[in-house]
């Protein structure tokens, strides 16, 4: 489900997830809503996943809406590492 490469976006509650959909899909931005990957801690269980080239686009929109995410991972072989800054 998650491909090397892929960034995941975990959020601190379901509400704000499935409010950052919305927004995402009004914008017609290219991500997917996904379970939450068992490696990754999430107390709402589901993430948003995108691509690298996708991501300065998806995390302004987010943070301009207020809904930045908890935490963003990058999949990278078998492991989640985690990121910072934006364009990382």
């Amino acid at each position: 489900m998650v491909r090397d490469g892929d960034l995941v976006a975990i959020f601190n509650n379901i509400h704000r997830v499935m409010k950052a959909e919305k927004i995402l899909k009004e914008r017609g931005v290219s991500f997917l809503l996904i379970p939450a990957p068992r490696a990754l801690k999430s107390d709402c269980g589901l993430a948003l996943r995108y691509i690298q080239g996708d991501r300065k686009m998806i995390e302004e929109i987010l943070h301009e809406s207020g809904l930045a995410p908890e935490e963003i991972y990058r999949k990278s072989g078998e492991e989640f590492i985690k990121v910072e800054d934006s364009g990382d």
